[in-house]
């Protein structure tokens, strides 16, 4: 990325928003305050300002990586009303039709080879289906699932020092304990509850 910038994490947007979240920042930070959530529309002909907009494409994974690209190249200038915070993290909601078009790259190429290694191309849907993710510190991770039918999101706090083979093969029966449920935890508005599994 350009700037020194990091993909960090992407996460679900709260209902009803038709968006994701990329988290970006630097590689090995911790702070939440160094960290910005860029909240880019799926359907951009939503949300532009731009009057003479009449695109009906919705935003593919390439077209987000390209517009966090060019998020991240630059100086920016936003309006106020575009611009919030989330857990401790600026939030500036993008407009993909006032995002200058970045020039394809090779990351481009390796991102489309990494998408298509990791999709599960297979007759059946992962359960429980990841939703998102957000990289907290160097051992710590938050998952972003919902399971079965169910369209809630559950996020899943997990340690990356940890066996992750064991870790993922039990995840389904481990969202359904709610008992893990971290008590009176309201500060993420991308899941309707949150789990604590570092300990597991």
């Amino acid at each position: 990325m350009p700037n020194g910038a990091y993909i960090r994490g992407v996460l679900p947007s709260p209902r009803p928003a038709a968006a994701v979240r990329i988290v970006t920042g630097p590689r090995n930070v911790s702070a939440s305050d160094d960290l910005i959530a860029w909240e880019i529309p799926l359907d951009p002909a939503a949300t532009s300002t731009t009057a003479d907009d009449e695109s009906e494409e919705l935003v593919d994974p390439n077209d987000v990586l390209g517009i966090v690209r060019a998020l991240n190249t630059g100086t920016q200038i936003f309006s106020s009303s575009r611009v919030g915070a989330v857990m401790g993290m600026t939030l500036i909601q993008a407009d993909p039709a006032q995002v200058p078009p970045v020039e394809p790259g090779g990351s481009d190429n390796a991102f489309t080879i990494l998408r298509t290694l990791t999709y599960p191309w297979t007759e059946e849907q992962p359960d429980p289906r990841l939703r998102g993710f957000l990289l907290q510190s160097p051992d710590r991770m938050r998952l972003y699932v919902d399971h079965g039918g169910d369209t809630d999101v559950v996020a899943a706090d997990v340690r990356l020092s940890d066996a992750p083979t064991a870790l993922l093969a039990a995840l389904p029966s481990l969202i359904e304990e709610v008992e893990r449920t971290v008590p009176g935890d309201t500060s993420d508005p991308h899941c309707s509850r949150l789990l604590d599994l570092t300990d597991w």
